[in-house]
């Protein structure tokens, strides 16, 4: 087992949070079990967050702020522990998601990353990464955090219909996603529309992109490719795909047609029509 002592604090926030954890558990005059049983949860994991060698859950790291009454030390790592364990190239990206206070989003083949359900993102991830699949969905239910806050960002999302009828993660786990995006429909913060198959030819068939607006900061656009993303300030981009999603816009179903359509492919393709009491709570 790697000695915590050998570890660099300064070498990830990863370590970081697993050398502060074990000082002031040490500090309290805990041993891991102690701790452990103070949190419900192992000595095992315990130790395995104090060498880097396990990624902490934001659960985990508020109970160890109650446990030691560290004030939120813990709570606030963990928001930098689950964005490193995003893709370098995408860490980016992410901090400015953060950031903006305008989210225009089209997505042509999946849900986009702040409306996914742990499941749906679980089977997604786990298709290359499987290893690492905890610590991955962990971070993408981080990033969902900004859909919480006393002000959040306004999202509008425009997904294909292709989207609806991808299966991921089979009958159940897409019967849950596309009731979660149902719940949104009395969102003042979020919208969700559906580009239907019968609108033939549209701009997004170029593929999925994101547009961040700031109150003080240039406008970005993210473009999704099979490697790694694109991101940009380039305003004749901007001014291109802005025109783009306009259109993708005034061509996709109303909101309320919208969940509509998402209600009849969930009694037809998945075998259940949610009611209200079903729909998650935005």
């Amino acid at each position: 087992m790697v000695n915590i002592r050998d570890l660099d604090p300064s070498a990830s926030p990863l370590d970081y949070y697993g050398s502060e954890l074990r000082r002031l558990r040490e500090d309290a005059g805990l041993k891991q079990g102690q701790l452990g049983e103070i949190v419900f949860c192992t000595a095992s994991l315990v130790g395995q967050v104090e060498t880097a060698r396990k990624v902490p859950t934001r659960d985990f790291s508020e109970r160890v702020d109650a446990a030691l009454g560290t004030g939120g030390v813990f709570s606030r790592l963990a928001g930098l522990v689950l964005r490193s364990q995003l893709p370098t190239w995408f860490q980016a990206y992410a901090e400015m998601e953060a950031k903006a206070a305008y989210i225009s989003t089209f997505q042509a083949q999946l849900v986009y990353g702040l409306l996914q359900t742990p499941e749906y993102a679980r089977a997604l991830l786990g298709v290359d990464r499987p290893r690492q699949v905890d610590e991955l969905v962990a971070a993408r239910m981080e990033r969902q955090r900004i859909l919480e806050r006393e002000h959040p960002p306004a999202l509008w999302v425009v997904l294909a219909e292709a989207v609806l009828h991808q299966q991921v993660g089979g009958h159940e786990v897409m019967r849950d996603q596309l009731a979660h995006l149902l719940g949104f429909l009395e969102s003042s913060w979020v919208q969700v529309q559906v580009l239907p198959f019968s609108v033939g030819q549209h701009t997004g068939m170029l593929g999925s992109f994101t547009l961040l607006r700031f109150d003080d900061d240039p406008d970005l656009i993210y473009e999704e490719g099979y490697a790694q993303g694109h991101m940009t300030a380039n305003p004749a981009v901007i001014r291109e795909r802005s025109v783009g999603y306009a259109r993708l816009q005034a061509a996709a179903l109303s909101p309320e047609r919208s969940a509509a359509l998402i209600a009849r492919v969930v009694e037809e393709r998945y075998g259940h029509r949610p009611g209200p009491d079903e729909r998650a709570m935005a």
